[in-house]
């Protein structure tokens, strides 16, 4: 039986125009313009929360505004506006438009469908906000780019993996410290994560260097078997669509990428650069 993320590769694999493109540069202008709006009018933000009972009673538009509350309402808001752009533009890059659309907005559902289970069961209207959304996607991004460096406070060069560790630790703090129900908020934007990279949770974790010594010949041989099973003579290292599956599309290899690493005519011009 395929996992989740199987499917919903095939599903974009089959469908390459699902998506929205550059939808994090969407989400990121929405929530300048609300943290200016806020900034004028504050009583704004009232009319954006989630409210299940004023849903219900026909604001449905509270339904994905809470998603456009800015994180912060001091000038520091627009840092994080540039750096949730940057990982959401950078996951978009390497699944692809579709497969990012899919992650970003099962976030806000599985999101949604908390607030109305809480709201269901005990009457209360649960706090949301896109928070643990983009936590959530920068543990994502962290996720497949371990080792990618950034410069903390513009300062302190830090790798990934070790922010997405203290990104956890934010993430088990609140749910220890948070009251219910709001704690389990975080536990909802993991299960997200879980469902498009729990495979790649090795990768923030220490790895031991193998000692063993590789027998080329036999890596060789197994390369050459492997190429021969394969259906199709080209395979886009983005989205994953072959040849076999689109003779009619374009592929290329990309000059500037470390290896031999084949890109459709999608993503030949729109992909991380492999650096090793």
């Amino acid at each position: 039986m395929k996992d989740p993320r199987s499917k919903i590769e095939e599903f974009c694999r089959k469908h390459p125009g699902f998506g929205i493109p550059n939808l994090m540069r969407y989400i990121v202008i929405a929530n300048a313009v609300f943290w200016i709006m806020g900034a004028i009018n504050p009583v704004l933000m009232n009319y954006m929360l989630f409210n299940p009972a004023l849903i219900l009673r026909g604001q449905i538009w509270r339904l994905i505004s809470f998603v456009f509350i800015p994180p912060s309402t001091g000038v520091l808001a627009f840092i994080a506006f540039y750096f949730y752009y940057w990982i959401g533009s950078t996951l978009e890059q390497q699944w692809g438009t579709g497969q990012f659309t899919v992650y970003f907005f099962t976030g806000v559902i599985l999101t949604i469908l908390y607030g109305f289970l809480i709201y269901f069961i005990t009457g209360r209207s649960v706090s949301l906000s896109s928070t643990y959304i983009f936590l959530s996607m920068f543990f994502s991004f962290a996720a497949l780019f371990p080792d990618m460096q950034v410069l903390f406070m513009f300062i302190i060069p830090v790798k990934m993996k070790y922010l997405a560790l203290v990104d956890a630790a934010f993430f088990l703090l609140s749910v220890f410290t948070t009251p219910f129900p709001e704690n389990l908020l975080p536990v909802v934007a993991v299960l997200n994560f879980l469902i498009f990279c729990g495979g790649e949770l090795k990768n923030l974790l220490p790895r031991r260097q193998s000692k063993s010594t590789i027998n080329f010949k036999r890596e060789s041989a197994r390369i050459r078997r492997e190429e021969s099973q394969k259906l199709y003579t080209h395979k886009c290292a983005v989205c994953g669509r072959t040849d076999a599956d689109y003779p009619n599309l374009e592929f290329r290899y990309c000059s500037r990428c470390v290896g031999y690493h084949c890109f459709c005519a999608d993503h030949i011009n729109n992909h991380i650069h492999f650096t090793e």
